[in-house]
């Protein structure tokens, strides 16, 4: 007799392949990269609405079953662009309106869910005056975009699907985990939230793959849990992200430990010889006793004051000298660990990198591992990416070994996340670690 235990589910498990119900490419990437595989290359315009660009004859028809309904649109309000979320919204009527209704994305052999059965948080929305005068906003240029091409649903029906998309709504990342698509996959919609997650999306292309970053029992969905925001800030700020874009409250572990807060906030204690993060509203330590001033409270504010408007400010481009400011403010009031501090530490990192500054870089991304590996995880594809950028410098100035074990340290991770198939191991990682062995062994 066959056994009828549940399959338990390791680490690095690949539990879900979906393709997308519906996706577009963000504008500002339409003229770098495939509207319809998404790769970066030399592309070219589509000759009739001169929107949409295609890397090669088979990606144009690949798209041409959905694009040739679309095209007349995007030819009609040229060389105007379009946003993201009315060409979502537009992609998505189009399917809808040509059997999509009745696809079934499947979480497992027997469970699946259509469109329809995505939450769409009617109410909420409907009493969310940001949210309508955004909806109404994007009905206009609907309206204009499609006039009689197709029916445009009605207002009700509109905001269903708009709240569907909103709440269900994936960014598409690529290889170096930047946003650039947006898409709907109805399957992995399943998948519920957690400060603490359990597995993690990763993407070829547009296709979505979901793997376990933990063991488990057996694939249960309602005990799988994802991110669906930046884990990189205080339980607060994620909670407000949180309801503001998909209406809960999260109560995950981390967000319920009154230690999370503390922690991510935390100064550095007046001690030298203490190292304990400081609760910075206390007016002594809690590990040794030493004693907090009203002078050092107020540089400390000052310090986080300065980087987050700087933050604010850097939002597109960081600028390496302004972040030296914030990290020399930081030096005596701030704890290593102190999440602006590690926001800050990233912005400097990414800096060094664009303008060649290889040391500084280095120098940066090995203060940042521990802040990365504290609030993202052991298992996350950002920690897996950072090891990978510095194992890049570290080979590219020569530190040989430095660079085998951080190109070793990131294939550890993004086996586990990405898969030891993904492209971004087979045509980036694995060649540059074979090449570091080489070079040191030579």
């Amino acid at each position: 007799m066959k056994s009828t235990q549940p399959k338990a589910i390791k680490r690095g498990e690949r539990i879900l392949t979906e393709k997308p119900f519906a996706y577009v490419l963000k504008s500002k990437y339409r003229k770098e990269r495939c509207d319809n595989c998404l790769n970066q290359n030399k592309v070219m315009k589509c000759s009739n609405c001169n929107y949409v660009y295609y890397c090669n004859r088979a990606c144009q028809m690949q798209a041409w079953p959905l694009h040739k309904i679309e095209c007349p649109m995007l030819k009609r309000i040229f060389p105007r662009i379009v946003p993201d979320a009315a060409r979502m919204l537009c992609r998505l009527i189009i399917r809808l309106d040509n059997g999509g209704d009745l696809i079934r994305g499947y979480c497992t052999p027997t469970c699946y869910r259509k469109f329809r059965d995505l939450m769409s948080h009617y109410q909420e929305i409907k009493h969310d005056p940001k949210r309508v005068e955004h909806l109404e906003s994007l009905y206009v240029i609907l309206n204009e975009m499609m006039q009689n091409d197709t029916v445009l649903p009605n207002p009700a029906e509109l905001l269903g699907i708009h709240g569907r998309l909103i709440t269900n709504g994936f960014n598409i990342l690529d290889a170096e985990m930047n946003s650039i698509a947006t898409a709907i996959y109805l399957g992995v919609s399943i998948t519920d939230h957690s400060c603490k997650p359990n597995a993690v999306a990763t993407f070829e292309g547009t296709t979505l793959h979901i793997h376990a970053i933990e063991d488990m029992e057996c694939l249960d969905w309602s005990k799988i849990f994802i991110s669906y925001i930046d884990l990189l800030n205080t339980p607060a700020q994620r909670r407000s992200d949180l309801k503001e874009n998909y209406y809960f409250w999260c109560v995950c572990s981390k967000c319920i430990d009154p230690q999370e807060t503390v922690e991510m906030q935390a100064a550095k204690c007046p001690n030298a010889k203490c190292s304990a993060p400081l609760d910075i509203t206390l007016n002594n330590c809690l590990y040794c006793d030493a004693g907090v001033s009203p002078r050092y409270r107020n540089a400390y504010q000052e310090a986080i004051n300065l980087t987050k408007n700087h933050l604010e400010n850097m939002k597109d481009v960081a600028y390496l000298d302004v972040c030296k400011i914030c990290l020399k403010k930081h030096k005596e009031f701030v704890h290593s660990l102190n999440v602006w501090h590690v926001k800050i530490l990233d912005a400097a990192f990414e800096a060094a990198i664009a303008v060649n500054k290889w040391g500084e870089a280095l120098e940066f991304g090995k203060q940042l591992l521990p802040g990365f590996r504290k609030y993202y995880g052991d298992w996350n594809p950002l920690l897996g990416l950072l090891y990978m950028k510095l194992a890049k410098i570290q080979l590219y100035e020569n530190f040989l070994k430095e660079a085998i074990y951080n190109f070793q340290e990131a294939k550890k991770i993004l086996d586990v996340t990405h898969g030891p198939d993904h492209s971004l191991l087979q045509t980036q990682l694995q060649p540059l670690l074979l090449q570091a062995i080489a070079d040191n062994s030579a």
